[in-house]
């Protein structure tokens, strides 16, 4: 038999400690959140917020948390579905509604705040470099919060950095530096500067790259272009017309922040024993669990009416 070398023997598997259950699942970049979240002891228990910014499938969500030692608490939110109500009728996950949904969540936060009139953001979307820090002079500080895009890969002009440039416009203070927008060139040698294009950002924050798409595709597919842009064509919206809806957008969300109240709940459902009644009348049965006791009579009724029946068959 050959030597064979024990490499994990009792004693690694006694000091093994699982991983973190997000880790295992891939969903938390713990070293990253450690940096975000941990705060000096001279700062009092105040907290230390994050913008984070999320993109699934279908919307955008952006947040403004802050860490406890019981969990996070959200102290505003904002999801691109809600740019609905300010003139978007479609397109939820593109860099222009990113873009839109910083600014909202900006803007509510502020606004939640009390201090939405002393930091009015930038008002002219430029796409030029901005940072509020610079222009506040009064006694208030802007409210800053730290960007957290989770696992998302940062590479230059990423989608999520468009929500991080409609934060900072609509006035929060994201520590950032320009090298990751679209329009920015970085330095061939030493002997060169980097160069940032703010007008290839307007361009993109506008929907300006989606307008071509939408010229294009008409021209070369239109099978594709109907099903790919139809809730634009059901709105009538071409691709001229995406500049000045974003446009109209930022406007509308710089009027009114503020969050669509929740629609009222049809009411709870009424329980009587194991019959409830729902919201619009129905009724169903339910299981309830029974004590021994009832039980015990549940089981004497079986046998009675069980006794009664045999008595009326003899007869």
């Amino acid at each position: 038999m050959p030597f064979v070398k024990i490499v994990k023997n009792k004693a690694f598997y006694k000091r093994f400690q699982v991983k973190l259950r997000r880790r295992r699942e891939g969903k938390t970049d713990f070293h990253a959140r450690r940096k975000l979240v941990t705060q000096e002891k001279s700062k009092y228990n105040s907290p230390k917020y994050r913008l984070v910014v999320r993109r699934t499938n279908s919307k955008f969500i952006c947040q403004i948390i802050y860490a406890t030692i019981q969990g996070d608490r959200v102290v505003c939110q904002a999801n691109s579905k809600e740019l609905d109500r300010y003139g978007v009728k479609g397109g939820y996950t593109n860099y222009a509604a990113g873009y839109c949904t910083g600014l909202l969540v900006a803007r509510r936060c502020l606004q939640k705040l009390g201090l939405d009139d002393a930091f009015k953001g930038k008002e002219d979307c430029d796409g030029a470099e901005y940072h509020v820090e610079e222009e506040a002079d009064g006694e208030r500080r802007p409210f800053k919060a730290l960007l957290d895009i989770g696992i998302t890969r940062t590479t230059a002009g990423a989608r999520c950095f468009a929500a991080l440039k409609g934060a900072v416009d609509g006035g929060l203070h994201v520590p950032h530096s320009c090298k990751l927008f679209p329009g920015f060139t970085p330095a061939e040698d030493k002997t060169s500067d980097a160069q940032y294009d703010a007008e290839v950002h307007k361009a993109r924050i506008l929907g300006g790259h989606v307008a071509e798409y939408m010229d294009m595709l008409k021209e070369e597919d239109p099978t594709k272009y109907e099903a790919q842009f139809s809730k634009f064509i059901k709105e009538g919206i071409e691709g001229d017309d995406l500049e000045d809806m974003y446009l109209e957008c930022h406007k509308k969300i710089r009027e009114d922040p503020s969050a669509s109240p929740k629609k009222a709940s049809k009411g709870a459902p009424k329980r009587s024993g194991n019959e409830i009644t729902g919201p619009g009348g129905k009724k169903y049965t339910r299981s309830i669990k029974l004590s021994l006791k009832q039980r015990k009579e549940k089981v004497k009724q079986k046998i009675m009416a069980a006794l009664s029946k045999g008595a009326e068959d003899d007869e």
